[in-house]
């Protein structure tokens, strides 16, 4: 089947208590790539995919849909639209989000919003009737996610631990440039590397750039350098599985030398080269490198 299919490969669907952060979840997964849709009916699930075959970024990273008890009866398709989902594409999950009625309840005192099924009673009792609607539901789910008591970073760190996948990666971005260009705009990150030895001014060096091996020797042939390399991977080291743990999927660190061509470029093929073994995924952009050569 995978061989032959040739649209969207993946639907996560994201189900569960109101108030257990099935909204936080949805746009964890469409930051990661994956195409969102919130409060869909079951029956329309299979042909959502179809017409999601020709959408790009579903058909490279899938579908997550959130699918819960504002459906009202609707929701009593859901076995039949799974059921027949799952002879259609080759990966379905199902991710309950469940949390205690304790941990709801402050929810809502919180954000003073009202619940679904909070016609007549307490908001405990339109909880109590939400776990008795949603339990063949729960049944069919492949993975429960409580989250009472957790964060929206931990909300998020959990989930892409159960929804794993190549693009449920975390991005890291390296991009060499010349200041003389000026820096890129969406850096969160920038290094200024003018201060380490410039090849430019050495004759055999000057039309080589920085994947050249012979200009790489040259910039890291003293010991200020290496000292300069240990301490900038011991703060990234430190910083990046920090800015990560917030909740933001891509971080771009932009390096920085005159032209764009030789010091910055050194610095960011050993950058993506040391970072690259960590996991998740690791570009490597060199903006400028070709500027002065006027190509």
């Amino acid at each position: 089947m995978d061989s032959e299919f040739q649209g969207v490969k993946k639907c996560v669907i994201l189900t569960g208590m109101s108030g257990a952060g099935k909204s936080t979840a949805l746009k964890v997964l469409e930051d990661q790539g994956m195409f969102a849709i919130d409060n869909i009916p079951p029956a329309l699930l299979s042909q959502l995919m179809v017409i999601l075959g020709k959408h790009r970024a579903a058909v490279r990273n899938g579908v997550a849909a959130v699918v819960d008890v504002r459906g009202d009866t609707l929701l009593d398709d859901f076995p039949t639209a799974v059921s027949a989902l799952k002879t259609q594409i080759p990966e379905v999950s199902i991710l309950f989000l469940d949390a205690s009625d304790r941990a709801l309840l402050a929810r809502f005192e919180a954000t003073r919003r009202r619940h679904p099924l909070h016609d007549e009673g307490t908001f405990l009792d339109g909880i109590s009737r939400e776990r008795i609607r949603l339990r063949p539901i729960l049944d069919l789910s492949d993975t429960v996610l409580d989250t009472s008591g957790l964060s929206l970073p931990q909300i998020r760190k959990k989930l892409l631990s159960e929804v794993s996948g190549p693009a449920l990666q975390d991005v890291l971005i390296f991009t060499s440039f010349g200041f003389k260009y000026g820096p890129p705009a969406d850096c969160d990150f920038l290094f200024d590397v003018r201060f380490l030895s410039n090849p430019y001014y050495i004759p055999e060096l000057q039309d080589l750039s920085g994947q050249d091996g012979e200009v790489q020797g040259h910039i890291w042939n003293s010991g200020e350098a290496e000292e300069f390399w240990k301490r900038l991977v011991s703060f990234l080291e430190h910083v990046i599985p920090l800015y990560f743990s917030t909740g933001k999927s891509h971080l771009h660190i932009g390096i920085g030398c005159t032209g764009g061509r030789h010091r910055s470029v050194a610095v960011a093929e050993r950058l993506a080269a040391y970072f690259r073994p960590f996991g998740g995924m690791c570009s490597l952009r060199h903006r400028d490198i070709a500027r002065e050569q006027g190509w």
